[in-house]
């Protein structure tokens, strides 16, 4: 029988906590993403107008990837203040951040109003977002994770990660619907505008839907152990969380942030370079492109559930291995596809491109709230999953942009990312499988009474 803080909650209850998880996810990515489809499509002119076109894109991308330099920031800020304070405060502060700078870069004039500083608040408002992300990933997860039972977490906890694709939707989608009505000279002119603008509105109801849902009752009875051993003076005094999970898990870490690196890699070439190489490449309108990413955004929506529920039935290791090996594979045919410049091949390219990046999503967060024990949950998982994304999600655009500047080809991007896909086979390879961790049972040394052992030896098989 599950102990009273394991039990799984009402179901109407978890759908509540569920929903709440992913309407905030999908704000912030929506917000996350917009820019990466605005520094493919307008910032470059709107803000590096004196640079050749495609070096203005390079430099679009690089205030891109600030924001992921940003995001270990608010991976160890939000981390520890969320394993001390609660998941639920500090997910209303990051959405609060995320939404702030997503509509003050709304309000932002260009280059051509304020010169220079118009680049360097569009930086400064980049690298809020960013820290807003670092923190808001881990929490969305573990709210979910840690209300649910071990039977069907993955399943449960894939649903926050469903507000990538649906960010990504929203975002695509309102730019796609401005391109289509909208000339060229009015959305350069004012149109961007409009979809930073109605982040203000999708904050509000965040917020209101966030501010409804209890806080994680696995992280009530770790907080009242914690409190419990602060009071008993014969007690080792409990350490602070960035200290423990360096000590105790500091190879789930690197098991975590090499899991991502294809992940994190293909989902930026995929989603975010294809608007550039299919524009200069193969010769697709601005229009064609944002349309294939919006119904391949769709189709990734609904496989990552299927790709959660399926890791509850056959583990988290085999599913993410899958999605690993299947992107590796697909990256020579996906060039290929987008190169004949079809509207059918390029959707067919994105689409089975992203169900493929699923595979690896999808399992990710229970797999990653399953490697750490609770008061160093949220630190642990947000550490290993951000700092990746430094290495990964932060220069991928940057990277396949300035490939295709050298070579002219796509065969060198192709191989970019099959390398990421090695090193997140070995990654997970050498991994445990934690599909069966009761996420309360999984507790520091500080925890149990084998002193000697490392947090990994006290979980439950």
């Amino acid at each position: 029988m599950p102990s009273p803080a394991t039990a799984p909650p009402p179901p109407a209850s978890l759908k509540r906590i569920v929903a709440a998880s992913l309407i905030g996810t999908t704000i912030e990515w929506y917000d996350f993403f917009l820019y990466g489809s605005a520094a493919a499509l307008v910032f470059n002119k709107l803000f590096f107008p004196d640079s050749d076109p495609l070096v203005g894109t390079l430099l679009s991308f690089l205030t891109y990837a600030v924001g992921f330099a940003a995001r270990p920031l608010g991976a160890l800020v939000f981390g520890h203040y969320g394993d001390r304070l609660g998941r639920k405060k500090l997910l209303v502060l990051s959405l609060l951040l995320m939404g702030g700078a997503t509509f003050a870069i709304g309000l932002l004039p260009t280059h051509a109003t304020i010169g220079t500083a118009a680049p360097v608040l569009l930086t400064v408002l980049r690298l809020v977002q960013g820290f807003a992300l670092g923190g808001e990933w881990g929490g969305a997860v573990l709210l979910v994770s840690e209300h649910g039972d071990a039977r069907r977490r993955g399943f449960w906890a894939s649903w926050p990660q469903t507000g990538a694709p649906a960010g990504q939707l929203l975002a695509t989608g309102v730019l796609s619907l401005l391109t289509a009505v909208l000339s060229d000279a009015a959305f350069g002119s004012w149109g961007w505008r409009i979809p930073f603008l109605l982040s203000g509105v999708l904050v509000i109801v965040g917020l209101w839907i966030r501010l409804s849902v209890d806080e994680s009752p696995v992280f009530k009875q770790a907080l009242a152990r914690a409190e419990a051993r602060k009071a008993d003076r014969s007690a080792d005094a409990e350490k602070l969380p960035l200290v423990a999970v360096l000590r105790h898990h500091w190879r789930d870490v690197l098991v975590a942030m090499g899991a991502r690196m294809a992940e994190n890699i293909s989902y930026y070439v995929i989603t975010a370079f294809i608007l550039v190489y299919a524009t200069t490449s193969a010769g697709v309108s601005k229009q064609t492109a944002l349309n294939a990413v919006l119904i391949a955004s769709a189709v990734h929506f609904a496989a990552i559930p299927a790709w959660g529920a399926l890791s509850d039935r056959i583990g988290r290791r085999p599913v993410y291995l899958m999605g690993a090996v299947g992107v590796g594979l697909w990256m020579f045919p996906f060039f290929s596809l987008i190169d004949t410049g079809g509207f059918g091949n390029l959707i067919l390219a994105v689409t089975v491109g992203l169900v493929l990046h699923g595979a690896m999503y999808a399992p990710q967060a229970a797999f990653f709230s399953e490697m750490f024990a609770t008061r160093m949950r949220y630190s642990g998982a947000s550490i290993g999953a951000q700092f990746a994304s430094v290495a990964a999600g932060a220069p991928a655009p940057l990277i396949a942009t300035a490939l295709l500047s050298d070579y002219g080809s796509s065969t060198p991007i192709a191989l970019y990312v099959i390398g990421a896909a090695v090193l997140t086979v070995v990654a997970v390879a050498a991994a445990k499988e934690t599909r069966h961790r009761d996420l309360a049972d999984v507790a520091p040394p500080a925890d149990t009474d084998r002193t000697t052992a490392p947090a990994a030896d006290a979980r439950i098989p």
